[in-house]
C-alpha cells in the first residue's frame, strides 16, 4: 500500500444532510457543552461518567488533539447553527484506520437521526480519503441506539469483547464495527 495520504490541518466543514460537522473551538467550551459531559443520561455509555467535567478539563481535552492527526469536531445543525454534539476521530496513518466516537449532548434532538447523519458524514468522508482504508467504532451491546447508528451506516461487527465494562453493576459485551473502503 502506497504511503498515507492524509493531511489533519486540513479540514473544511462537512455538511450532511441536516448537520454540519466543523473543527470543535475554544469557544464551542461553553457551559451547556460542560453540563452534557456531566449529565448522567448523556454520557451513561461512556466511560466519561467516572469523571466531573470542568472548562479545565474540556481544554486540556480539547489541547490534547494539538499537533496530532486526530480530529475533534462539533455537530451543528445547518439551520440555525446550533451545537448539538461532537464527534472524533483517532486517525493511524501509518494504518490506514481511524476509529470515530459521537455525543449527541442535546436530548431534544435524540431519536430524530441527527447521530445518524452525523455519523455517515464522517465515516464516509475517512472512507474517501486515500490515505484511510477502514474505520473502525465500539459500543456495548445495551447501548442499542448507537449499535442502530453503526449497523445503518453499512459497518459490519467485527469483534466482541464479552463483558468487557460494568453498567450499573452489570457485565456489557462491547460490540466492534468495521467498514472498510473496498468492501
Amino acid at each position: 500500500m502506497p504511503a498515507a495520504v492524509y493531511e489533519p490541518t486540513v479540514f473544511n466543514p462537512l455538511p450532511g444532510k441536516r448537520v454540519l460537522l466543523r473543527l470543535f473551538t475554544l469557544a464551542d467550551i461553553s457551559a451547556e457543552y460542560i453540563a452534557w459531559l456531566n449529565d448522567p443520561l448523556v454520557v451513561r455509555y461512556s466511560n466519561q461518567r467516572f469523571l466531573t467535567h470542568t472548562e479545565a478539563s474540556c481544554r486540556r481535552y480539547f489541547e490534547s488533539f494539538a499537533n496530532t492527526p486526530n480530529l475533534f469536531l462539533s455537530i451543528r445543525m445547518q439551520t440555525d447553527d446550533l451545537a448539538v454534539g461532537t464527534m472524533t476521530a483517532y486517525v493511524s496513518p501509518h494504518h490506514g484506520t481511524a476509529d470515530i466516537g459521537i455525543m449527541v449532548g442535546r436530548s431534544s434532538v435524540w431519536g430524530s437521526g441527527v447521530g445518524q447523519d452525523a455519523w455517515e458524514t464522517l465515516l464516509n468522508w475517512l472512507l474517501a480519503l486515500p490515505g484511510i482504508r477502514k474505520v473502525t467504532a465500539g459500543a456495548m451491546r445495551g447501548n442499542a441506539a448507537m449499535v442502530r447508528i453503526m449497523e445503518h451506516s453499512g459497518m459490519m461487527h467485527e469483534a466482541t469483547r464479552a463483558e468487557q465494562e460494568l453498567l450499573d453493576g452489570v457485565a456489557q459485551d462491547i460490540l466492534y464495527f468495521a467498514k472498510f473502503r473496498d468492501r
